[in-house]
């Protein structure tokens, strides 16, 4: 195929609300050494665009202005030194920026397979909550089978994922979700206990849930008034992480409840990880999970899609809190709109 040299994209000339999102047209970008060029067909939804978005969200030193952080599509060019990938292969990618367009470039090693029979709609809401999902539990909490993890926003993209992870992983998982139908739509997916978080303090129920001896993990988001709570829902040497700080990054830690309670307290951030890292990630993933997706254990959480043009509703959806699983923005064939010369 003939590949454009410009196409749509979703780059925002500056932050601001859901409007500011319209398509424009950018230069095809070049695949360097070791990535290969995408053709999307579609494109992950995920808070940190919405966050970048709003100019809340600093973009890593030579990522892409324009926003997205995974892509699924296929390939369609291959920079200097790639092997084990050939064109038109179906790929899902992890990203630093750029996947809300016709193309993207990406890292090889950030590159996964389409489970078989997966839409590209499905397998892009993938590679942002997975990556992150086994990074923080597998290989900073160092998750074991049988103990019991803890997880606000049970129904967001990072709390199905999480779910699921514990499905398959052997361990019993708490989520907080905001009313009771998405407590029943958790449980649905498999969580062991799903939580209201406007009936009161969560902390007690947890202790309660788990006799007295609190979880042994906590995966958070929300930060702010959360965190005392969850330290209280934590057993004696339990692990806090946190990948997100919805309600407040500023933090009050009484240090001797700490100590007493043996308490690990860390967290991390997927985006700024150097390519070697998330294709360690990527490797364990295409080991430990994607097989799961090829033989129907695991399935992707799609709520909903959106065209390109229309990822300002996509963004108003996230911002409400009015779905389930993932979004994603589908992208018609690509627009020839200057072609290359040959």
């Amino acid at each position: 195929m003939t590949i454009p040299s410009h196409m749509r994209a979703i780059d925002p000339a500056q932050p601001g609300g859901p409007d500011v999102l319209v398509v424009s047209e950018r230069p095809v970008p070049e695949p360097g050494a070791g990535e290969v060029l995408i053709r999307v067909h579609a494109a992950g939804v995920n808070r940190p665009d919405v966050l970048q978005r709003m100019g809340r969200y600093p973009i890593p030193e030579g990522a892409s202005t324009i926003l997205g952080l995974e892509a699924a599509g296929e390939v369609v060019a291959l920079g200097e030194g790639v092997e084990g990938f050939a064109i038109g292969d179906p790929v899902t990618a992890l990203v630093a920026g750029g996947a809300y367009a016709d193309y993207v470039a990406a890292p090889t090693g950030q590159c996964l397979p389409v489970p078989p029979g997966m839409r590209f709609a499905e397998a892009a809401t993938l590679p942002e909550t997975w990556f992150t999902v086994w990074a923080n539990l597998t290989d900073l909490a160092q998750a074991q089978e049988g103990e019991w993890l803890l997880v606000h926003g049970g129904t967001s993209g990072i709390g199905t994922t999480a779910i699921d992870y514990a499905r398959v992983r052997g361990l019993k998982i708490i989520v907080t979700s905001g009313t009771d139908a998405k407590c029943r739509a958790a449980l649905d997916l498999g969580a062991d206990h799903a939580i209201n978080y406007n009936d009161g303090d969560f902390a007690p129920i947890v202790r309660d849930l788990t006799d007295g001896r609190g979880v042994d993990i906590v995966l958070d988001m929300v930060g702010g008034e959360y965190f005392p709570r969850n330290l209280a829902s934590l057993r004696d040497g339990g692990r806090h992480v946190s990948i997100a700080f919805l309600k407040g990054n500023r933090l009050e830690l009484d240090v001797a409840f700490l100590m007493r309670k043996r308490l690990h307290v860390t967290g991390s951030l997927l985006r700024p990880r150097d390519v070697a890292e998330k294709s360690a990630i990527a490797e364990a993933l295409k080991r430990e999970i994607w097989p799961l997706f090829a033989d129907g254990t695991l399935k992707s959480h799609l709520f909903r899609e959106f065209p390109l043009e229309q990822a300002d509703d996509a963004h108003r959806l996230m911002e409400s809190g009015g779905h389930v699983g993932k979004i994603a923005l589908t992208l018609t064939a690509a627009n020839p709109l200057t072609p290359a010369t040959a």
